[in-house]
């Protein structure tokens, strides 16, 4: 039943893309997936397509009782094995020190996470309250970056927060490993990063790296899984996400 943070202290790498192409392979294999997402830009959240919902994660974390997340989980549009606790706007006022215990998301987990194979949380891309909660409720963390600039800076900083949160807030936080988003192999400059970000993290680079595909825009879009979504270049994505989510359930 492991909880993986899925993490990027810089924005516009695909962090999202990541978490529901892992949760659409787990969904695609029949694996019970809670989607917990924690980003106030609620991307992941219109993804999954749910229907009405009471409750959002600002509440549970406002609650923080142990267990009251179960009263904020609702079904995702892809079926009944993925479910979600949905973000929303305000969430962003947890951003602030101090507006939320740091383990108030483990807490308010407790019990209900036990009832899935895979627990996934969506993190801001930014180091506040909210991504300390997910850092205290993971087992491990998974960072994503993409082949740029500022990718093995952005993988470093990000790196750097799960070794801080470790032993300030849950001594069992392990890096999981490091995804790169948005590839175009036939690119020299994504070759070169690829190669610099080989050279610096070596094993913790997980392959086969993710294709940039439009077919990625069209399936959220949709709110389906891209399991389900029947273009060619679809099953590029499907493939490597496959191979991605069974080296973060060895791992």
């Amino acid at each position: 039943m492991p909880t993986i943070a899925v993490l990027s202290l810089k924005g516009g790498v695909g962090k999202s893309t990541v978490t529901l192409g892992l949760a659409g392979a787990a969904w695609h294999r029949g694996l019970r997936v809670l989607v917990i997402d924690s980003d106030p830009q609620a991307n992941t959240t219109s993804a999954l397509d749910p229907g009405p919902f009471a409750f959002t994660l600002n509440d549970v974390l406002a609650d923080g009782r142990p267990g009251i997340a179960a009263e904020a989980v609702v079904p995702s549009g892809w079926g009944g094995s993925v479910h979600l606790i949905a973000s929303e706007r305000a969430l962003s006022h947890r951003e602030m020190k101090g507006a939320a215990s740091p383990t108030a998301l483990r807490n308010s987990l407790d019990g209900v996470s036990e009832r899935y194979d895979l627990v996934l949380i969506d993190c801001p891309p930014a180091l506040g309250e909210l991504t300390r909660n997910a850092l205290a409720a993971a087992d491990a963390a998974l960072v994503v970056t993409e082949p740029g600039f500022f990718a093995v800076q952005g993988a470093a900083q990000a790196i750097d927060a799960i070794e801080v949160a470790r032993p300030a807030i849950n001594l069992r936080l392990r890096l999981s490993g490091i995804v790169v988003n948005r590839v175009r192999a036939s690119l020299n400059e994504h070759k070169y990063r690829l190669e610099e970000l080989k050279s610096v993290y070596g094993d913790a680079l997980l392959e086969p790296y993710i294709p940039e595909r439009s077919a990625v825009q069209q399936a959220q879009g949709a709110g389906v899984p891209i399991q389900a979504w029947p273009s060619p270049s679809a099953r590029e994505i499907v493939d490597a996400c496959d191979d991605l989510l069974d080296q973060v359930l060895e791992r």
